[in-house]
């Protein structure tokens, strides 16, 4: 009893340190869905645990109906959690969300397997998965890592990482800048086009310069002639 006591101050204190606009833990109370969604998956997921039939599922579903949250009664999750807005928000089955995650609208902890074993991502402490993030399969993500809007994540993230883009890729590790493999160095390679093009430039420029010799002596001859 002491545990779950703990576990939904620590989801109520998560708005109140994470999200400028909440005005007080009534306000949170009474205006914040995804703090409703916890709440209520916290109960639910207790239901699921006794091995009740039925009964989980069918909250679980109006869990959805009211909040707009779909988080299925036999996931994982940790205390402290913050799912801002939660419009869309979809955690499957075997998903596993560590203490202090924090989750956008729109976010879907997905599997990529008709397996009846893990399936579904594990987020470590701390992560931040950002606005209609896909995160998919028995993946994990580090600790205190950061998820992009938008990004699709198919294979592990390294801890305190930012990864972003479809598929995801790591920018950012340890708070250092990650080059994509593209802005590396590359081996300096000839080109023969622009060998042959230089080539014939130089070529033109000779026939250019040897067309003006002619020229000019063509025009000393023909002044000579005139003198004569």
């Amino acid at each position: 009893m002491i545990g779950i006591v703990e576990t939904v101050l620590a989801d109520l204190r998560a708005p109140l340190e994470r999200d400028p606009a909440a005005h007080g833990p009534l306000d949170v109370v009474l205006s914040y869905p995804g703090f409703h969604a916890l709440l209520l998956h916290r109960f639910v997921h207790a239901l699921h645990r006794a091995r009740l039939p039925l009964l989980p599922r069918w909250l679980s579903n109006l869990n959805r109906f009211w909040t707009g949250i779909e988080i299925h009664p036999a996931a994982t999750l940790g205390k402290g959690i913050f799912i801002d807005h939660g419009m869309g928000v979809v955690i499957g089955e075997t998903a596993q969300v560590g203490d202090n995650c924090t989750i956008y609208q729109g976010v879907t902890l997905g599997g990529t397997s008709l397996s009846h074993g893990k399936r579904h991502p594990t987020l470590e402490r701390g992560v931040t998965v950002g606005v209609n993030a896909v995160v998919l399969g028995a993946i994990t993500v580090g600790a205190n890592s950061k998820i992009g809007g938008g990004s699709v994540v198919v294979k592990d993230v390294p801890p305190d990482s930012t990864v972003v883009g479809v598929p995801a890729r790591v920018v950012m590790q340890n708070g250092i800048p990650v080059r994509p493999v593209s802005d590396r160095p590359q081996v300096d390679m000839p080109d023969p086009t622009s060998d042959a093009i230089a080539k014939l430039q130089r070529r033109v420029a000779l026939l250019e310069e040897r067309l003006r010799e002619i020229e000019q002596q063509e025009s000393g001859e023909s002044a000579w002639s005139w003198v004569v």
